[in-house]
């Protein structure tokens, strides 16, 4: 069984693109915060999970889901490698997304959000952990990283 349940707070907006396909699909990607639930020294330790969903769940998060919120998300954890210009493998790991739902109202994200004017989050500037691919700027292609028979629906 390859079932994984996470509840955090988004890093960033989630990134949108769509497919290249007859049929274009829409495929978000986002980072979520989850804090450990055991403290080190005082401080939480807290984890960025990459995620991607497509299609109208993607839609539904691009739609309704910013930086900073809370979300609650289910999928599997899927494992890919490929091969840079340099000929060396990287591994990424990630979840796709099958569920996502809200996790606090959207008066209380802005209620959080009032009593930090200056709010950022705190995710930006994090960097993933060792051996851990982060791409927070943008995709990599389709056709290098995902085929049609791959996606799940």
């Amino acid at each position: 069984m390859n079932k994984v349940i996470l509840v955090g707070n988004l890093t960033k907006d989630p990134e949108i693109r769509y497919s290249q396909s007859a049929e274009p699909v829409c495929i978000a990607k986002f980072v979520v915060a989850v804090s450990r639930r055991f403290k080190k020294e005082g401080e939480q330790d807290t984890d960025f999970i990459n995620c991607t969903c497509f299609g109208k769940q993607a839609e539904f998060i691009e739609r309704f889901f910013k930086k900073g919120m809370k979300i609650g998300v289910s999928g599997r954890l899927q494992i890919r490698s490929y091969d840079d210009n340099t000929g060396k493998r990287n591994w990424f790991t990630e979840v796709l997304i099958e569920e996502a739902e809200f996790v606090e109202s959207k008066a209380a994200f802005e209620s959080r959000r009032a009593q930090e004017p200056e709010y950022s989050g705190g995710f930006d500037k994090v960097p993933p952990a060792a051996g851990q691919h982060f791409e927070p700027e943008g995709f990599s292609a389709i056709a290098q990283s995902i085929d049609d028979d791959d996606l799940p629906f």
